[in-house]
């Protein structure tokens, strides 16, 4: 290893709305050194999701905020330069948590080997890494999809709702897409064949959604919420199930949004539900069997949207919570 130098990216300051540039600050460090029991990580991929806007701020959810001043949090794949650890070698590549810097220190709590022959090392990151078995406990464990009824999804072709309709169409449902253009609405039907999708972006969105659901929509994969929300709830079928993935579009509000007609929770039956992947740890296993094979048959794809320089990471993230993305978006670091 000849780099002597650390490039981070770290939170200078909290977002009141949508975050910029200013809120985010490149440094550099010297590579730290593993102590006793401990590794040091070089990153080759770093993972942007929608919940680290969440982590900007000081509210209180369900895991404690980013600290200012520090490297910004987030998911890596990295390959071992140093070792202090039996269980891991130098060179071994892992799927750990080493947030936005080049290279990252661990005492291998929650690190996952990962062998590059079976998969591309990125698809960790999303596919066959959280994004995906989000995917997969949230539609499986929360929506409970049955044979012929109709799974819809918001932000459909992103990372995380590209596989819910894939999968709704494995256990033989129709899955109906929302994405913003038409470009994404293509690839939605096109190369990860749901059988419809629909831009919320269009005049006649609320129409067009309709005529997608002829029979209503007994399950809605919420990622999104807002406006988009509020269209597909007259939707919703009796006893319908919402599992609430994200409120991407309610991320940057300074204030309350809209939000449902909460009589017809009642009305309907409705079972909505909020989830975090890690409620579902111990389905870990069956994710990635079923989910490695669906790839392997060629009946579950991705696409990845990835850019090269640890610098573009904060820009690449503006624009995924904006919706610019198409596909998972991840930051290549290093070879």
């Amino acid at each position: 290893m000849t780099a002597r130098v650390n490039r981070q990216i770290l939170l200078k300051a909290r977002p009141e709305g949508a975050p910029s540039p200013d809120h985010f600050e490149l440094t550099q460090t010297p590579v730290p050194e593993p102590g006793e029991g401990e590794v040091l990580m070089r990153t080759l991929y770093l993972s942007l999701d929608p919940y680290m806007r969440g982590r900007m701020s000081a509210a209180k959810s369900y895991a404690r905020p980013a600290d200012l001043g520090q490297p910004m949090v987030g998911g890596t794949v990295g390959e071992i330069v140093k070792s202090r650890r039996p269980d891991f070698s130098v060179g071994d590549v892992v799927l750990g948590y080493g947030g936005w810097q080049e290279f990252a220190v661990s005492n291998g709590k929650g690190l996952r080997k990962l062998d590059p022959a079976l998969a591309p090392v990125s698809t960790a990151l999303g596919v066959l890494g959280m994004p995906g078995m989000t995917a997969y406990v949230g539609l499986l464990e929360v929506g409970r999809p049955q044979p012929g009824e109709t799974v819809a999804v918001a932000a459909a072709s992103g990372a995380v709702g590209s596989v819910v309709g894939q999968i709704a169409k494995i256990k033989g449902c129709r899955a109906v897409g929302i994405a913003g253009g038409a470009q994404k609405c293509r690839f939605v039907t096109a190369e990860l064949g749901f059988d419809a999708c629909v831009d919320h972006r269009s005049p006649d969105f609320a129409n067009e959604l309709q005529a997608a659901c002829p029979k209503g929509i007994d399950v809605y994969f919420e990622n999104v919420g807002g406006a988009v929300q509020q269209t597909v709830w007259p939707l919703l079928n009796d006893f319908a199930r919402i599992p609430v993935c994200g409120l991407i579009a309610q991320y940057n509000a300074a204030g309350p949004m809209p939000g449902p007609d909460m009589f017809s929770v009642l009305r309907k039956r409705l079972l909505l539900r909020g989830f975090i992947v890690s409620d579902f740890a111990s389905k870990q296993a069956d994710f990635l069997r079923d989910a490695s094979e669906w790839i392997r048959t060629g009946r579950l794809k991705y696409r990845e949207d990835i850019v090269e320089g640890l610098e573009k990471a904060p820009a690449s993230f503006i624009g995924m919570l904006q919706g610019k993305n198409f596909g998972k978006t991840l930051v290549k670091i290093a070879e």
